[in-house]
């Protein structure tokens, strides 16, 4: 009986050790492989677009700057308001200059002294003209020299009050202390305040801008293209825009200029892009806002209508692309198979050659849970 229970317990001690080895042994085995079938498709659409972000911006944006220096004593319009070309926007008071004004005045006395000489002499050569004395052709010389003294005497006193006050009484409708507007549009902004200093453009400086104007029915997009990608645009291609402001509104557009030279930025060379917007109604027109932020869809290649697969179908070795065309699926049996591609969106890619439609090929791996 105890040699009984002894074989029994060796017995019961090598099952387990070849069922120890059986489970490592199994364990150790790679699953099956399993694979995704594809069927090649005729019919679709591939498309590779560029997105470009920028900003909406008008294409005419002016900034309006005083013809002489002053003071703002009153601005006449606020941002948002539209103006035509000649609204007053804002009025100045001009701070006279002392030593132009003492000018001003010296040249006025000059020209009344002057003018009552030669109303003195005109007086009297009218006297001996009526008495006979005196030739016309000498009579009319003196009327002349008087008239052009009269001329220059107001010309010194409108002169005067131009320096005192900006404005002269014969010229106050078209007054260089009003500062109006010299295009029709709409007012962005205004970064001066009623009491604010300001000066008139010249070579030494630009000026200080009193508003800036656009018309805000002329819009563009502008952004910029990376040198890596600024080579495959060119004027004319669509561009679908998409406001950051207001994602739901879908904007159509057309490019219409590519700079011509790049700009460092950060070490990268970036080409300005513009694009003409289409298609706007008054509704939209006045939702849109200068400086709005937005991306722009560029479409630089399309093929319709051709023979697709997914991308991770497509095996590349060198300049090469290969596929696994399928020749049973049960047990799964494959060749390998030269193609020709064309066109990819990063998602499906063209076969130009080497498949047709309904053929099936090998696709990503299943993998297998157990």
């Amino acid at each position: 009986m105890k040699r009984f229970i002894k074989w029994a317990l060796w017995l019961i001690f090598a099952l387990a050790v070849v069922a120890t080895f059986v489970y490592l042994w199994s364990k150790g085995q790679e699953p099956e492989k399993r694979y995704d079938v594809v069927t090649v498709t005729m019919g679709d659409s591939i498309s590779k677009n560029l997105i470009l972000a920028g900003s909406i911006k008008p294409r005419d944006e002016v900034a309006i700057k005083p013809q002489i220096a002053g003071i703002i004593s009153e601005l006449l319009v606020e941002p948002g308001d539209e103006v035509a070309v000649g609204d007053v926007i804002a009025k100045l008071r001009v701070i006279p200059d002392m030593q132009q004004v003492n000018s001003a005045e010296s040249n006025v006395e000059q020209a009344r002294i002057n003018a009552d000489r030669l109303r003195s002499i005109y007086k009297r050569n009218e006297e001996l003209h009526t008495k006979g004395l005196l030739a016309t052709e000498e009579y009319e010389r003196s009327r002349a020299d008087l008239a052009n003294a009269d001329l220059q005497y107001r010309s010194a006193v409108e002169a005067l009050q131009i320096t005192k006050s900006g404005v002269s009484q014969r010229y106050s409708k078209e007054s260089s202390t009003l500062i109006r507007a010299t295009i029709a549009g709409k007012v962005l902004s205004i970064p001066v305040k009623v009491g604010s200093s300001v000066i008139q453009a010249n070579t030494l400086n630009e000026g200080t801008t009193v508003a800036t104007i656009a018309k805000m029915t002329d819009l563009i997009f502008e952004g910029k293209a990376d040198e890596t990608e600024v080579g495959k645009l060119r004027v004319g291609l669509p561009m679908k825009l998409t406001i950051g402001a207001m994602p739901e509104l879908k904007l159509s557009a057309t490019v219409e200029y590519i700079s011509p030279q790049g700009v460092d930025v950060s070490g990268s060379t970036r080409f300005e892009v513009r694009g003409k917007l289409e298609g706007l109604s008054a509704e939209v027109i006045a939702q849109l806002r200068a400086g709005f932020s937005a991306n722009a869809d560029i479409t630089i290649e399309r093929a319709d209508k051709v023979m697709t697969l997914p991308e991770a179908c497509i095996i590349y070795r060198g300049d090469s692309t290969f596929v696994q065309l399928v020749k049973t699926e049960e047990p799964l049996e494959t060749e390998e198979r030269h193609i020709r591609i064309g066109l990819s969106d990063g998602n499906r890619v063209e076969i130009k050659s080497g498949l047709k439609k309904g053929d099936k090929v090998r696709g990503n791996e299943v993998w297998n849970s157990k």
